[in-house]
């Protein structure tokens, strides 16, 4: 039987914010489960990221102003690193994580059903990854993208009257 443990160290050491899964050791012990393995919560909020976008109705991550600040800085060579987590909090316990998500919905999707496939996707995706419990996923719908409002800035508005 393994004996996984998995812990979070705090305060200004190095490695803060991470959790490490400990195995048994020994000779007698499985090769898989010596050592230790450590995610940082910076992992754990990039598979959220990911698995929350692939959910359909999903417009993007992080409220308007991370959103605008997000916008300008991927236009800057070299700057876009942090687009993956906009909108992704984490916390990482001894052996589970909780998920707060901003997200920006499309117009016309039944946002309960988009929340309930965000809520499933991202704790499937971050169970099977980590091997940690996803206690909690809380999605905070913080705008609905219209189709109208990406038509009027790609196209200029031409009159009826020529």
């Amino acid at each position: 039987m393994t004996d996984d443990i998995t812990s979070v160290s705090g305060g200004g050491r190095a490695d803060a914010g991470v959790s490490a899964l400990k195995g048994r050791t020994g000779s007698g012990a499985p090769a898989e489960t010596r050592g230790k393995t450590t995610i940082a919560d910076g992992v754990v909020a990039k598979i959220a990221g990911m698995a929350a976008r692939e959910v359909p109705g999903i417009h993007s991550l992080g409220a308007g102003m991370a959103r605008a600040f997000g916008a300008m800085r991927e236009r800057v060579p070299g700057g876009g690193g942090g687009g993956v987590t906009r909108g992704v909090k984490v916390e990482v316990g001894e052996r589970q994580a909780a998920v707060d998500l901003d997200v920006v919905v499309e117009y016309g999707v039944s946002i309960v059903d988009v929340a309930g496939g965000v809520r499933t996707n991202v704790i499937s995706a971050v169970e099977r990854m980590t091997g940690l419990e996803v206690v909690e996923v809380n999605v905070l719908v913080d705008d609905v993208d219209l189709p109208d409002d990406e038509e009027g800035q790609t196209e200029p508005d031409e009159g009826r009257v020529r």
